[in-house]
């Protein structure tokens, strides 16, 4: 059940004194729990409802009486006016005075005003009366009129209570011969007075509202002034402004938004020495101190700012009064700081270390390069904890090794100080360390801080030389710390921290904290040192293991780049492989992870994409087996040992035919290529993309690009599109843009526009880019024939084939292609099918291919001395630069190359063959 909410006063702070209030005896009920104003405005309207009820009553009660007195009155007027009229007397004398008298009591009723008339004998008998029916009846209480005395008063009994007058009626011996009596009813004067209640009540009520409306007026003038509190919270708040003025042991100013002091108390008043009339007085007319003065008068808020006052050190806060519902102004609280003033200064101090220490943590190690770390190291001690610092490395640190045992010398690595002009060494320098005694080799060899307070009193030069010694001193250098840079018990350098004049010298905890600044520092830099040298051993592995120079051929004009990444090297190769045929290969790649592995993985990928390109198979197929050789060496590794798995590489390779103009591409998981045709337009080819290697599951295929001459393949890894602040998606838009505009430029060119315009500021990944021209191959270049299988046809074949030779200008070869070519030409008819196809092609080697239906390849054997046969393919062995058998869908090729510019081979002796 949720509790009721807590009453709040007009200011809109918690009543602290409801409580209390509540449980006061004295007061009643309905005022508990009011403010003072409430309570002031309920008792006023309480007494002003008292008064005019009062006054209400009293006025009705005043009105009644007037009422029955004019009635008394006018009752005996009429009776004594009938007393004294001619002819009554006479009338009572008379026989019948019933009979005389009841014409006149009628017409004396209907002028007069009175309810009744009634004229009687002396012992009250009615001779005459308004109401005849009372006529013969006796009258009460009349017996002070038979004695001659008229007089007034108040009848209660039958017929009715009236206001009446009884007058006697005498004779001319003053003898009473009968009454008069005259009155009017008590109905009749009540009727009176109701006609005049409409009025009183009216007046009641606009005096109740004028009441009611000057009882608001003043509660809430003084529900302003109090701010809605009640009587136990401002007996309370007089009680601590009682303690405030009085007891508290801070001082306490309150200050008007005119720059008048409106209050201060006894605390303040002797700290700042204040007069006694200062109340109401200007802040600048009471001698404070002229900084003092200022920020009192100011508008401004400030915490524990100190400031002086006599031979005190005062800490000042000041706030607006403002926003708690007071009048514009200030208030300020006043604490005597004097006594700590040593104190202050040394928390202050530490306070400034640990921020140091804590920016040290967070600044020192962003990046993992040696020298930027040690600058880090530097930036982080000037100026708050020393005017100079130097931080020298020892040179087999810089390069990421491990640091010899004994070393010579080191490499200054950062250098920051306070002033531009400086005696020290610059940045990259020689420092020795050669010269025993030195602060440096002192901490270096014994593995502390070496502390030297002051350099004026030290004999040593507190530098490597002499020289530097002195320039240091007449610097103004006065004070130097120097600290080993050790960890893991690995010395790394020395870090020296130096403060000039001016500036107080280095102590023991100072000394004590260069130790601990500087041990999280070398922590950084030796995490940075170890980064090197593995950085430098994966750089150095991945660019021993990616191809050092392109192999000739002629069917592309190619240029590549290849950056690492900058933090850790990836796994990103290219390679140009050439085929038989004049064909050549492209392949690039991308090796999950980065590191030493992956620059292993690498390695291991590209030799064997390289050793499955001479099975000359389509790149569909080389992919096929490579994917089956990742999935086997994850299963080397089953508990993952190494750390990182080979599974999830991707590649794509490509083989271009410069005779046919043919480029088959495969895809394992790797982005499809770009291709510039020769009039500038800019395609991604629809090339089947198949998962990455090592997972298996789908087939791969290959798509097959007609290219013409001129044509451009540009291939490339995801780092040169891939951003964390970008999809890969817009990476490759442009990409595609970039290209647009450079189908005119060469290769070469083409790389150079492309990482101006893709790379990026930090490269997180490996960037390989692969630029490949086409050419085609002339068609002077290459003669054919469909041969006959038919042994006769051999000859036929050979003699065209020299006459083809004899026209390209190979009379010099034309012996031992001859005699390949009937080799091969010859295996075919005998061993092969149909059809069977010789192809001489004329490129940067001479090639000679005999092609067959049967999918049946020859091998080379050794033949016995008594065989008559077997001896055709190691002659063609021996005579050829290179030969091989590549399968094609329609059967297999038999291949030769002849180098143009090697001697021939045929120039020597036959029977100089190694034949059995």
């Amino acid at each position: 059940m949720q509790g009721r909410p807590a009453r709040r006063n007009r200011a809109g702070r918690p009543s602290a004194g409801l409580p209390g209030e509540e449980r006061s005896p004295g007061r009643p009920w309905g005022l508990r729990g009011r403010s003072v104003a409430g309570q002031v405005f309920l008792l006023q309207v309480v007494v002003a409802v008292i008064l005019i009820v009062a006054a209400v009553v009293g006025l009705t009660l005043q009105a009644r009486n007037d009422a029955e007195q004019d009635a008394q009155a006018r009752s005996r007027a009429v009776a004594e006016t009938l007393a004294h009229s001619p002819g009554i007397a006479a009338a009572l004398r008379s026989d019948d005075p019933t009979a005389r008298l009841q014409p006149h009591v009628a017409a004396a009723h209907q002028g007069t005003g009175v309810d009744f008339i009634v004229v009687m004998a002396r012992d009250g008998t009615r001779y005459a009366d308004t109401d005849p029916r009372l006529i013969g009846e006796r009258a009460d209480d009349v017996e002070r009129a038979t004695r001659g005395e008229p007089f007034t008063d108040i009848y209660e009994g039958d017929p009715s209570d009236a206001a009446r007058a009884v007058v006697p009626v005498t004779g001319d011996g003053g003898s009473v011969l009968g009454l008069v009596a005259a009155g009017v009813r008590l109905e009749t004067v009540g009727e009176s007075l109701r006609g005049q209640l409409p009025v009183i009540m009216a007046s009641a009520g606009v005096a109740l509202l004028l009441a009611v409306g000057s009882a608001a007026l003043v509660s809430r003038r003084l529900r302003r002034q109090t701010r809605g509190i009640g009587p136990s919270e401002m007996t309370r708040m007089y009680e601590h402004h009682d303690a405030v003025l009085h007891a508290v042991r801070e001082g306490v100013i309150i200050t008007g938004g005119d720059g008048r002091l409106v209050l201060a108390n006894d605390e303040a008043r002797r700290l700042l020495e204040l007069p006694a009339d200062c109340d109401g007085r200007r802040i600048t007319d009471l001698g404070l101190n002229p900084a003092t003065v200022e920020l009192l008068c100011s508008d401004r808020p400030v915490t524990d700012q100190v400031h002086l006052a006599g031979d005190r050190l005062v800490s000042v806060n000041t706030r607006h009064t403002a926003p708690y519902g007071g009048p514009r102004g200030n208030v300020a609280t006043l604490r005597d700081t004097t006594e700590l003033r040593v104190l202050a200064g040394t928390a202050e101090a530490a306070r400034e270390r640990l921020h140091i220490l804590h920016e040290a943590g967070v600044r020192v190690g962003t990046s993992l390069d040696v020298v930027r770390t040690a600058e880090e190291l530097a930036d982080v001690a000037v100026p708050r904890f020393a005017d100079f610092v130097t931080v020298d490395l020892l040179g087999a640190v810089a390069r990421g090794e491990e640091p010899p045992g004994s070393p010579a010398e080191m490499r200054r690595a950062a250098l920051r100080g306070i002033r531009p002009d400086h005696p020290f060494r610059p940045v990259g320098s020689r420092v020795p360390l050669d010269a025993p005694g030195t602060p440096a080799a002192t901490a270096l060899a014994g593995g502390r801080a070496v502390l030297e307070a002051d350099l004026t009193t030290v004999d040593r030069g507190p530098a490597q030389d002499p020289e530097s010694a002195g320039a240091v001193r007449a610097y103004g250098v006065r004070s130097l710390v120097a600290v080993p840079l050790r960890a893991r018990g690995v010395p790394l350098g020395v870090a020296h921290f130096w403060r000039a004049e001016g500036s107080d010298p280095f102590d023991g905890e100072d000394l004590t904290f260069a130790e601990e600044l500087t041990a999280r520092a070398a922590v950084a830099i030796d995490n940075a040192r170890r980064f090197t040298r593995e950085h430098t051993m994966a750089e150095t592995l991945q660019r021993s293991l990616l191809p050092h120079a392109l192999p000739g051929q002629s069917a592309l004009d190619i240029a590549y780049r290849y950056l690492p990444a900058q933090a850790r090297v990836g796994g990103d190769w290219f390679d140009v492989i050439p085929l038989p045929g004049a064909r050549v290969a492209l392949v690039v790649g991308d090796v999950v992870g980065h590191g030493l592995h992956a620059a292993a993985t690498m390695g291991r990928l590209r030799i064997a994409v390289q050793n499955f390109s001479t099975l000359d198979v389509p790149p569909d197929e080389l992919l096929a087996h490579l994917d089956e050789l990742v999935s086997r060496l994850d299963q080397e590794d089953p508990e993952d040992l190494s750390g990182e798995a080979v599974t999830g590489a991707t590649c794509l390779y490509a083989v271009y035919d410069p005779v046919s103009g043919h480029c088959g591409v495969s895809s394992a998981g790797h982005l499809a290529p770009m291709l510039i045709h020769p009039d500038g337009t800019v395609e991604s080819p629809a090339v089947p993309v198949a998962p990455p290697l090592g997972l298996g599951g789908l087939p791969f295929e290959s798509a097959e690009l007609r290219l013409p001459a001129g044509s451009t393949l540009v291939l490339y890894t995801d780092g040169l599109v891939e951003r964390r602040e970008r999809d890969i998606d817009t990476g490759v838009e442009l990409l595609r843009d970039t290209l647009a505009g450079t189908w005119r430029r060469s290769p070469e060119e083409i790389c150079e526009a492309v990482f101006e315009a893709m790379l990026p500021e930090h490269r997180s990944d490996d960037v390989a880019l692969l630029v490949a021209r086409t050419r085609l191959l002339d068609r002077s270049d290459v003669a054919d024939w469909d041969v006959p299988r038919d042994p006769a046809a051999v000859g036929t074949v050979r003699n065209a084939c020299s006459r083809q030779l004899s026209a390209w200008g190979l009379d010099d070869i034309a012996f031992t292609t001859e005699l390949m070519l009937s080799e091969l030409l010859t295996n075919a008819i005998r061993h092969g099918s149909d059809p069977i196809h010789v192809r001489l092609l004329r490129e940067r080697a001479l090639i000679c291919e005999v092609s067959d239906g049967s999918s049946t390849s020859p091998h080379l054997r050794r033949a016995a001395t008594t065989d008559e046969g077997g001896r055709g393919l190691f002659l063609v062995a021996q005579l050829a630069q290179r030969w091989g058998t590549r399968y094609t869908t329609t059967g297999k090729v038999v291949w030769t190359e002849q180098s143009l510019t090697a001697p021939p081979v045929g120039d020597g002796p036959l029977f100089d063959l190694p034949f059995d």
